[in-house]
């Protein structure tokens, strides 16, 4: 009882949401680098970022891409849930096909940002974000599985990826 009474207390309940998007050009993944300053400093990451208030997931992930990296994509479908920490943060990653823009560091939150390779990534001597790494070798490499986006269920026009 004492448990369920200190829950009302946090309610409603309150999880940080991250999105990423894994952005394919041909055999090529985007990548950004975090800036100075940023928690993942130095290191090479997929575009991420938070939802904003009454945001749908798969529209942050693309606004993300656009914001740190200037590049136009468009979501092919759902890659995964990943829990991000021990007080319930999770990620949600979209796996998205680049539609138009070079890309383009903002300046802020990122330094550089580029389309890589297996190979490339391989000859780059510089750190990838752990995750990041292995969920893009996953996605090059074929060892993943898509859940597409579907508009047939009762939310329409809303986006469903079952």
């Amino acid at each position: 009882m004492a448990d369920r009474e200190s829950r009302k207390m946090d309610w409603p309940p309150k999880t940080i949401v991250c999105v990423g998007a894994v952005v394919l050009k041909g055999d090529r993944a985007l990548w950004i680098r975090q800036a100075p300053g940023q928690s993942l400093s130095g290191q090479w990451s997929i575009p991420w970022g938070f939802l904003d208030p009454g945001e749908a997931p798969e529209i942050a992930a693309l606004r993300e891409t656009r914001e740190e990296a200037n590049v136009v994509a468009e979501v092919k479908g759902l890659l995964g849930i990943q829990n991000l920490s021990e007080d319930g943060g999770i990620g949600i990653v979209f796996l998205c096909r680049h539609i138009d823009g070079e890309p383009t560091p903002d300046g802020v939150e990122t330094d550089r940002a580029a389309y890589l390779s297996l190979a490339e990534m391989d000859a780059l001597d510089e750190p990838f974000e752990p995750w990041c790494g292995w969920l893009v070798r996953r996605v090059l490499g074929g060892q993943c599985r898509l859940i597409p986006p579907t508009s047939e269920h009762p939310y329409h026009p809303r986006l469903a990826f079952l």
